[in-house]
């Protein structure tokens, strides 16, 4: 049984990807993550040595720290979190156990560096309407909850990644892009290992609404309408991100774990 200062690998499974996870820290050392150069959804990692340069960064956060096993580097990090006033907790088991457990794991080769304040950076064409509203979704929950996205007219899209050193997506002739009838919610998956049924599920409907292929799933064409009534909502693209976050959200939660659930009306024996 876990202490009161752990969680184990089954409950932080059910919060990774939903808007209210914990922030993740992974203290491992250089060589486990090299031998094993992947990373539990959302976490970043973090030198346990200097915990307290970077522990303040963390106020008012849930926090799970992991090393390798579950030992003195995550239980000393989230001891002195805590002493921070910060509710931290150390991974039981750490990451040996979460891939033990089959647990989803991030390509940490994939993820692109980060900027000084520890984002990664991405930029896109502006008024987006379903897959770079799905890319930003996905890299939030899953690979960089902190990361920063760039709307901006198309024909600048490669200038400003140079000058911004930022990744370009979902444009032509860059690397996170469509791939034949696969759009760039489905290269980001492949690419950053994140399969699983729900997301597999979910990059079913988000590839038949970005391309114009309703029949493949039925929840298509209402996420299909979703998405351009959400275009038609916001003048700003941050702003329609910010809601849009909360349509991928619920999509996801429904693929994970509502889609054996019927709804029906009159609920009941009795009812006229």
């Amino acid at each position: 049984m876990s202490s009161t200062t752990q969680i184990t690998v089954a409950q932080l499974s059910r919060l990774v990807g939903l808007p209210d996870a914990p922030a993740i820290v992974d203290v491992r050392i250089s060589e486990d993550f090299e031998a094993s150069p992947y990373l539990v959804p959302g976490s970043g990692r973090q030198d346990y040595r200097a915990v307290a340069e970077w522990a303040p960064r963390y106020q008012g956060r849930r926090v799970v720290v992991l090393c390798q096993r579950g030992l003195k580097l995550s239980e000393g990090a989230a001891a002195w979190l805590r002493h921070e006033g910060i509710a931290a907790e150390s991974l039981e088991g750490g990451y040996e156990a979460w891939r033990e457990s089959g647990g989803l794991a991030v390509a940490g080769a994939r993820i692109p560096e980060r900027n000084k304040a520890g984002a990664t950076v991405w930029v896109t064409r502006a008024r987006p309407k379903v897959d770079r509203i799905a890319c930003p979704w996905l890299i939030r929950r899953f690979v960089d909850p902190a990361a920063v996205f760039l709307f901006v007219t198309p024909s600048e899209v490669e200038a400003v990644a140079d000058r911004f050193q930022a990744v370009p997506f979902d444009i032509d002739g860059v690397f996170w892009s469509h791939r034949g009838e696969r759009c760039s919610f489905d290269i980001m998956l492949e690419e950053f290992g994140l399969a699983s049924p729900a997301l597999d599920r979910l990059a079913t409907i988000v590839r038949a609404a970005d391309t114009a292929r309703l029949d493949l799933v039925p929840e298509a064409a209402g996420f299909l309408a979703v998405s351009l009534g959400l275009s038609r909502m916001f003048r700003d693209d941050l702003e329609q991100l910010d809601a849009g976050m909360l349509v991928y959200d619920a999509f996801y939660r429904w693929c994970r774990d509502a889609t054996g659930e019927t709804h029906n009306w009159p609920s009941g024996p009795g009812k006229a």
